[in-house]
């Protein structure tokens, strides 16, 4: 099984301080409704009624046509980052399909490794994609929205 990446914690911890998100502007704060407001640091869902952030979230090193920048959900308050390496995070468990894509070491789309893969085939539609030698990592994005839920990097 690959590795499934969370926001790192040192970067969690600059938007809970109120660093700019990828648009510059800082993290608005917001209540979690409880369903639909996946932590990309825990890959948990925020408890219904917590304080939650929304941000713009562009997960590459620096702007180029490649990198998408999109809304994203974190805990308000400190939580652990997703470690766990034999089980998919609560964040992917109960969404039937994502949108999944191979990016190579230049942060850029390999193209052809684009395909929406439901829930069940997400390990499986990755190894098929880590097959390609030019991939680097892959992002796992929301099927329906296009938000930014993790990284599967190679084992």
């Amino acid at each position: 099984m690959h590795r499934i990446s969370a926001l790192p914690t040192e970067q969690v911890q600059a938007y809970r301080a109120g660093a700019p998100d990828g648009y510059g502007n800082p993290p608005e704060r917001a209540i979690s409704n409880g369903a639909g407001n996946p932590c990309r640091h825990c890959l948990t869902y925020i408890p219904k009624g917590k304080d939650m952030l929304v941000l713009a979230h562009r997960p590459f090193p620096e702007t180029q046509p490649y990198a998408e920048t999109g809304p994203i959900f974190l805990c308000a308050e400190p939580c652990l980052r997703y470690e766990d390496r034999d089980a998919l995070p609560e964040a992917l468990s109960d969404s039937p399909n994502y949108l999944i894509k191979g990016y190579g070491s230049d942060d850029r789309i390999v193209y052809g490794t684009g395909i929406i893969a439901p829930q069940a085939q997400l390990q499986e539609t990755a190894e098929n994609i880590f097959a390609r030698s030019d991939v680097a990592y892959i992002h796992v994005r929301s099927a329906l929205n296009n938000c930014y839920h993790a990284r599967i990097d190679r084992a």
